[in-house]
């Protein structure tokens, strides 16, 4: 737990020490910040809530041929495990690997950022501590989804739909995030029903990885409930209703306002869904988690005219360490991940 904490009181400290002033993005920092979050994340050992799921397949890997390794869902995540065990250079490195894909995700939007140090401070309680520790495959599809929207960002709409395609090949139900892309950015009737289609694809995805027949079973009749699901899409509602609120200062300063209201809009619909299907769209709210990045971190500014930038940052800061506080002491699955336990420090 004391890991957890010196990662986010780091990231607080610096958030405020920049409150109100563009912070401006050291590459030599931010590596050094990129290889400790690797460090942390990647040579982790036994935490998490799906490793023994993640270290059981990958020993059944050695008995597969590569043809019927990639056959399996998920082959990018499946190609790598396959090398690492061919390899014989363990679970430790598959997870190292995904790690770098990830950080460097999380790192390249953070730097488009106005303040990257308060974005990095939102991202841990959850983002980075919980999904790419607990959900190795879909932290790697979110890292790459994350590096996508920084590509966006710079108007690099074909890098957006690359890392996309990646990021399908870690968790397919990343193709909701092909749609918003292209929605936004694609002109024409053609591209708008495109959008459409995959965004009704990747919903369906996110509802059934097995088989659609397990629809009603799984998902209504045995009312299947990801635990805190309503707590994590009201994390993302929160900031989606502030974009709302302050979508003119939005406008003014920032040319990103279309991928970011939808991206609002669907975390507000999710609150609505969550009682119908909480684990699907548990699932689906996860790749909406940079709203939370990119809406706190401007927000300072943004509501500069009405709250100092400092209170508003410590507001913000407080915010996520109550999260980080009540997720680590009274959440179900906190035993997953605590205590923090690193092969550098196995012995010790």
């Amino acid at each position: 737990m004391f890991t957890y904490f010196i990662m986010y009181i780091v990231a607080a400290i610096a958030a405020i020490n920049q409150a109100g002033k563009q912070a401006r993005s050291s590459t030599v920092v931010w590596t050094f910040i990129g290889v400790g979050l690797t460090v942390i994340i990647g040579l982790r050992h036994h935490v998490g809530g799906d490793w023994n799921n993640y270290m059981r397949r990958f020993v059944e890997l050695q008995y597969l041929s590569f043809d019927e390794v990639m056959s399996i869902s998920d082959p990018g995540y499946q190609l790598i495990s396959y090398l690492m065990n061919d390899w014989v250079w363990g679970i430790y490195a598959v997870n190292f690997l995904c790690a770098i894909i990830f950080v460097s995700g999380l790192i390249a939007l953070l730097r488009r950022q106005f303040n990257p140090w308060l974005g990095l401070a939102v991202a841990i309680p959850y983002l980075i501590i919980v999904v790419s520790m607990g959900y190795t495959r879909q932290g790697v599809a979110i890292g790459l989804v994350m590096w996508a929207l920084s590509a966006l960002d710079r108007g690099k709409f074909m890098h957006y739909i690359f890392f996309i395609f990646l990021a399908i090949t870690f968790h397919k139900s990343a193709i909701l995030m092909m749609a918003f892309g292209i929605f936004n950015k694609g002109k024409g009737k053609i591209f708008k029903i495109l959008a459409i289609g995959l965004a009704a694809i990747g919903i369906w995805t996110a509802f059934v990885e097995e088989s659609s027949v397990d629809l009603w079973k799984n998902y209504v009749e045995a009312e299947m409930e990801s635990q805190g699901a309503m707590i994590r899409v009201l994390l993302n509602f929160l900031p989606s209703i502030l974009l709302l609120v302050y979508r003119k200062q939005w406008k003014e300063h920032f040319n990103d306002y279309g991928l970011w209201v939808m991206i609002a809009l669907a975390s507000i619909v999710s609150v609505g869904l969550v009682s119908f299907a909480s684990t699907a769209v548990d699932r689906m709210a996860l790749y909406f988690i940079p709203i939370q990045i990119v809406v706190f971190s401007r927000l300072p500014f943004l509501a500069r005219n009405k709250i100092s930038p400092k209170v508003t940052t410590f507001l913000i800061i407080l915010l996520y360490a109550f999260v980080l506080f009540v997720w680590l002491n009274f959440s179900a699955n906190a035993r997953y991940w605590v205590p923090y336990h690193n092969i550098l420090l196995f012995d010790l």
